[in-house]
């Protein structure tokens, strides 16, 4: 097959452009990929491609990246279908939906010789819907969750997503949520974890007094909330340190809180790291402070390095990975105490660290890059056998 993936911005950092490079990676062994990308705002990419995936962007801003979401006047210069198509909330949620960048997608969908077109989040994937041509299996990705998305987001969702060939999210919650608002034929719908990298993590010894925690400077991850947390672990284990790894520029509240603390020696912003593993190896605890979560790839990236997880019980992905007494805690969400006694209860308790560390790692196996590699090509195979001949599916678009 002949797959596409077509990304927001494909050249920045963030979990969802890791995790699609990353199931690139794995498709690429026995098939023809490339990865799509609405603009492009650096001349390297952060996460580079897998060899033998071509990352192709529909927009060049590298001499000016900060062009954004268009406002009044550049509207005007969209297709008026497409100011239809993608509701005003997706528009300004991402301002990567540029004019240049959708006339380029619809001009990459009439010429494209992809089998499978897959999107990435609703925008594009309502663009897909629109656009692209009978003979291209589209499916749809949800790379956070369908209550994330504002109501006029979930409307257009409701009327055109039954136009794609198939949908995949990251949770059996997700597709619960999915196949409420959605009358879509039985197989349609999957849910399809993201997977681990290919490669022999590194594993830690979970005996540096560190804890970490990772993910962009925004204010679902609640950074704040998990420095408050922190401040009772520190009181009575002071030799511990807090580390996070994480990029942007909404870090204003988190290092007032620091400083409001007296934290500023035990707790450090990592900055953005290529080797997300590497860094996770060097902790004995990841922490999780999120308001919701579309999976948690960071979990179980934990996980492959040996390192348990204490999280709030936020909706979505981690109750569904961890196994609460088992490989990591979950603590009610928004309860701060709570999540500092539970982090206290992993950094006092070494034999019971090291148990969880050990049941941590066995989990790590359920999210192979192989395995769900070969799931995604079975649901690709039955979704392309299931395409209505190309008349029928002309008129179900129109």
């Amino acid at each position: 097959m002949r797959i596409a993936f077509v990304i927001a911005n494909g050249y920045a950092m963030g979990g969802t452009i890791r995790t699609v490079h990353n199931l690139a990676r794995g498709l690429s062994d026995r098939h023809e990929v490339e990865i799509v990308s609405l603009v492009r705002r650096r001349e390297k990419p952060f996460f580079p491609p897998a060899d033998g995936v071509r990352l192709v962007p529909l927009s060049d801003y590298t001499e000016n990246p900060l062009v954004e979401h268009p406002g009044e006047r550049t509207l005007a210069r969209w297709d008026s279908r497409a100011r239809e198509i993608v509701p005003e909330a997706e528009r300004r949620r991402n301002k990567n939906f540029t004019p240049e960048a959708v006339t380029g997608l619809r001009r990459y969908l009439r010429t494209t010789k992809a089998d499978v077109v897959i999107g990435t989040r609703p925008g594009i994937n309502l663009l897909l819907a629109a656009w692209a041509p009978p003979r291209v299996l589209t499916i749809g990705q949800e790379h956070l969750n369908l209550a994330e998305h504002k109501p006029e987001v979930r409307k257009a969702i409701a009327s055109a997503y039954p136009k794609l060939g198939g949908m995949s999210v990251l949770t059996e919650t997700d597709r619960a949520a999915y196949e409420e608002l959605l009358d879509t034929p039985e197989g349609w719908l999957t849910a399809l974890p993201n997977a681990l990298e290919p490669g022999e993590p590194p594993q830690s010894a979970l005996d540096e007094p560190v804890i970490a925690a990772a993910g962009r400077f925004s204010p679902v991850k609640q950074y704040p909330l998990l420095v408050e947390a922190f401040a009772h672990v520190a009181a009575d284990h002071p030799e511990w340190r807090l580390h996070i790894h994480g990029g942007g520029d909404r870090d204003t509240e988190l290092r007032e809180t620091v400083e409001r603390l007296g934290l500023t020696e035990q707790v450090s912003l990592k900055g953005r790291t290529t080797d997300m593993l590497g860094e996770l190896a060097k902790a004995s605890l990841l922490a999780v402070s999120s308001r919701v979560e579309g999976f948690g790839m960071t979990i179980i990236e934990a996980f492959s390095v040996g390192i348990p997880v204490v999280s709030f019980d936020c909706p979505h992905g981690p109750r569904e990975i961890i196994d609460h007494g088992r490989n990591g805690l979950l603590v009610p969400p928004q309860d701060t105490r709570a999540l500092g006694e539970a982090l206290s209860r992993l950094v006092s308790d070494r034999e019971e660290r090291h148990r969880m560390g050990a049941q941590a790692l066995a989990s790590a196996s359920d999210y192979q890059l192989e395995d769900i590699t070969k799931q995604w090509e079975e649901f690709l195979g039955r979704r392309r056998a299931a395409l209505p001949r190309p008349g029928l599916l002309a008129r179900l678009r129109g």
